[in-house]
Parts: C-alpha cells; sequence; structure tokens
C-alpha cells in the first residue's frame, strides 16, 4: 500500500514596511581648475555612471559650419596625445566602458558607464579626451564621412523629416534651432581638424563644465580620483556664452513634405512653449501625460481604440534650451502616424480630441491615473545611476537647482485636475499649431484643406 505525502505549507510572505522615496539629493563642490562636481552615492550600484556637460552650445559654431560641434563631441574619443584612435578603444574596451559623447543646443555631453572597480582607469581615459585629444587629420575625416553617411538615412526617415522641417517652420532661418543639430551635406563638408581644434580650444574648458558621478561610491576615495584625473585639465576661465531668446512663429499652418505612394502618413504637430522654470511646468506636464502620455490617454483612446487609425499618437514636451533667467522654451508636440486613406478623418478627430478637452477639462480619474504613472514609478525608473546622473546632468545644463526632480514629483502630486486642464488647453490651443505631415500630398492634401484647420502648404523631399 503506498504512503500518502504530505505537502509541507510555508508561511506566505508578508510585504515589507513602505519606505518613503524620493529623488537622489547629490552633493555639490567645485575642483581648484573651476570644474563643479555632483556627486551621489548609491550603496548597490556598481556600474557607474558619469555625465559631463560642456557649455558649447550650438549657436557658437561658426557661420557655414554647422555640425562642428557633434563633430568634435564623436572625434574625442579617437584618440589622445598618447593613444591611437584604436589604442583608446581598446584600453576602453579592457574597462569594461561604453563612452558617448553628442551635442545639442545646450552644449555636449559625454557619458560613461563603467564598473566601480575600473572608475579610476575610466575616469583617467575620459580625463585625456577632454584634456588632450589628439584631432588627427585622418580621424576627424573619417568621423565627418561617417557623419554624411547617415544623412540621407535620417532624411528618408519619415519621423526625423518631419522634425527637421517643423524646426524649419517654428525658427527664424537666421536662428541656428531652425538647422538640423548636426549639421547639413553642406555644412560637414566643410569640417575638418582645423575646424574642430578651433571649437575646442574656443569652448571646452573646466571652469564651464561640470561632472556627474552616480554609483557606489562608499569605497572610492573619489576627491583623490578627481585630483589625479578631471582636476588635471586646465584652461582658460572663459565665460558660457550668453543664450539668445528663443523666437518662434506658431501660426496655425500645414506643411506636408510630399513623399508619393507612401502608405502611410507622419504627423507632427508642434509649437513653443514655457520651459521648465515656469511655474505651469509641473501642470502642464500633468495635462500633456492625460492628453497623450501612454496608451490609455485621450488621443489614443479616439484614434487609435476607437478608430484604428493609428498603432499609438503621443503628446509630449521636451525642453529645447533654458537660461538662467527662465527665458528657455520647450517644444510642445503631438506626434504619430496614421495609414495614408485616413490623415484627413485622424486630424479631424485629433482637433476634436482637443476642442472637447478646452470644453469639458480633464477627469478626476485621468488626473489620478496621470500622478500614479509619473510619481508611483519614480523609483522604478531611477533604479539604475545612469538614470540618475542623466536627470542630474540634464538639470545643470537647464540651469535648474539641484533638488529639481524631487519638487516635481510633489508638485505633480498636489497639482489638481483643473490646474492641468488649464496648462494642457494652454500648450496646445488649436489657432496656433504647426503641422507637419509627412506623406501622399496628392492623396491627403485636399482632405486635409477641408478641415480649416491652417494654410496648407506642398514641399518636396
Amino acid at each position: 500500500m503506498t504512503e500518502l505525502s504530505t505537502m509541507e505549507f510555508h508561511p506566505q510572505p508578508q510585504a515589507g514596511e513602505a519606505k518613503p522615496w524620493a529623488f537622489p539629493a547629490p552633493e555639490r563642490g567645485v575642483l581648484p581648475n573651476g570644474l563643479t562636481v555632483l556627486r551621489c552615492d548609491r550603496p548597490g550600484q556598481q556600474v557607474v555612471a558619469v555625465e559631463i556637460f560642456l557649455a558649447a552650445p550650438l549657436d557658437a559654431e561658426p557661420e557655414g559650419l554647422d555640425g562642428v560641434a557633434t563633430i568634435m563631441a564623436r572625434a574625442l574619443s579617437e584618440g589622445t596625445d598618447k593613444l591611437s584612435a584604436e589604442e583608446f578603444a581598446a584600453e576602453l574596451e579592457r574597462c569594461g566602458a561604453t563612452l558617448d559623447a553628442h551635442a545639442d543646443h545646450p552644449g555636449v555631453r559625454v557619458s560613461l558607464e563603467v564598473p566601480v572597480s575600473r572608475l579610476p582607469k575610466a575616469l583617467g581615459l575620459i580625463a585625456d579626451a577632454l584634456r588632450v585629444p589628439a584631432f588627427a587629420d585622418s580621424e576627424v575625416s573619417r568621423v565627418v564621412r561617417n557623419r554624411l553617411d547617415e544623412i540621407p538615412h535620417e532624411l528618408a526617415n519619415p519621423a526625423r523629416r518631419a522634425a527637421k522641417e517643423l524646426y524649419k517652420e517654428l525658427f527664424p532661418a537666421t536662428a541656428r534651432m531652425s538647422r538640423p543639430r548636426q549639421g547639413t551635406e553642406e555644412t560637414v563638408g566643410r569640417i575638418d581638424a582645423e575646424a574642430v581644434r578651433k571649437f575646442y580650444e574656443a569652448w571646452m574648458r573646466p571652469a564651464t563644465a561640470t561632472a556627474v558621478i552616480v554609483g557606489d561610491l562608499s569605497a572610492t576615495d573619489l576627491d583623490a580620483l578627481l585630483a589625479e584625473t578631471l582636476g588635471q585639465w586646465t584652461g582658460t576661465p572663459g565665460q558660457a556664452r550668453p543664450v539668445p531668446p528663443v523666437t518662434a512663429d506658431d501660426t496655425g499652418r500645414v506643411v506636408i513634405v510630399d513623399r508619393p505612394g507612401a502608405v502611410q502618413t507622419q504627423l507632427l504637430i508642434g509649437r513653443i512653449g514655457p520651459d521648465r522654470h515656469d511655474r505651469v511646468w509641473p501642470a502642464q506636464v500633468l495635462g500633456t501625460y492625460c492628453l497623450g502620455g501612454t496608451l490609455t490617454s485621450r488621443l489614443d483612446r479616439v484614434l487609435r481604440e476607437e478608430k484604428g487609425y493609428t498603432y499609438g499618437v503621443r503628446a509630449f514636451g521636451q525642453v529645447l534650451r533654458s537660461a538662467p533667467d527662465g527665458s528657455g522654451a520647450a517644444m510642445l508636440g503631438i506626434s504619430g502616424s496614421v495609414d495614408t486613406p485616413n490623415t484627413g478623418p485622424a486630424l479631424e478627430d485629433l482637433w476634436q480630441v482637443l476642442r472637447t478637452l478646452a470644453a469639458e477639462g480633464l477627469t478626476d480619474a485621468e488626473r489620478e491615473t496621470a500622478v500614479q504613472n509619473l510619481v508611483g514609478v519614480a523609483p522604478l525608473r531611477y533604479e539604475t545611476a545612469a538614470a540618475v546622473a542623466n536627470t542630474l546632468a540634464d538639470q545643470v545644463e537647464q540651469h535648474l537647482p539641484d533638488d529639481f526632480q524631487a519638487q516635481l514629483y510633489r508638485m505633480l502630486a498636489e497639482t489638481g485636475t483643473v490646474e492641468a486642464t488649464a496648462a494642457v488647453v494652454s500648450a496646445f490651443p488649436m489657432d496656433h499649431l504647426v503641422t507637419v505631415l509627412v506623406g501622399d500630398a496628392a492623396a491627403i492634401a485636399e482632405p486635409v484643406k477641408a478641415l480649416g484647420i491652417g494654410e496648407v502648404t506642398v514641399v518636396t523631399g
């Protein structure tokens, strides 16, 4: 007779006590060479993230050399006074490190991730790249060629093409912001090693740079390490370049970038609004999220769930450039793609969503869901050192206090439905939205004109 076995039941695990969470607060200091350092010790984060912001803005690029900041940023890792490009890459690989650099309107960002045990070596490499970059003629030429190869692919991408056209429409032709951040085929083709060196010498200096270092720093003598690496970087004190005011023309109109035969239409609707220095920013973030921040937002409920026009439409606010006096600006936009035959109906329904929002406002349920999604998931969003470092560096380049993100979450939780409604309605006024459509003009121009949302212009390319 088989003996019956018995199961042993263990007590059900119980949830631990909830701990309050706040965005990490950095410790701020300045090295003798003028370099500002923000350090943030995150116990258990064995991969350290370093973000270095350099005040070398795109506005400082010489006339006719748009893209030189991008080429310079990419060439920083292409060798130093002691290491060739191949040797520098090999040393980074031995550290298990990843290094990236890019240029944007506020300046140049250099990003490093490395195991904490290899931080001294990796920080020495990045310091040499900033102090004594080689900018060899052959390496700069290769970087230029690579960039030239990228441009046709970007123009073929409907989303990238829409963004290029929107910036051209919004900003004056004389403004650097109206032209591609990484330059055009014409301007990049003019860039050589001498131009890169001149831009570096004019704008790259420790006194106008900030390094953000995040990770488990408990076993690292960071002061000594910084003194041996980034602290060795010298340069004239200099001053940050004055930030010119952002001006834009958001008169309601439509531009169609003709792509004959396209089966989909890429849409990008935008205007310029306040940046993070404005007190309306938290309410604007909340309201914009309710409009188009997730799959359950209003735009998706109508255009995706009810009508089936699209896989998704998003509303967003993206800071373009900030200034200490609050004169910066953000791009407020709506983006997505729809099938060609339904371009007109989709735009009509999108405008109806905006009309209904202005007339009836958001609901308390929408506001509550947005708060939960934005604030409730924040601890997960900032699990990695890289996420924390990136946000701290954003605050630096946007001239925000170190506790801005922590205060933002508090303000989001305190923002009411009425305030969020007012902010999002002001952010997307129906008569002040520039609409760019990349698609088949022959199929979509007439239906779009019939909507009456602004003068329609067709361009090629």
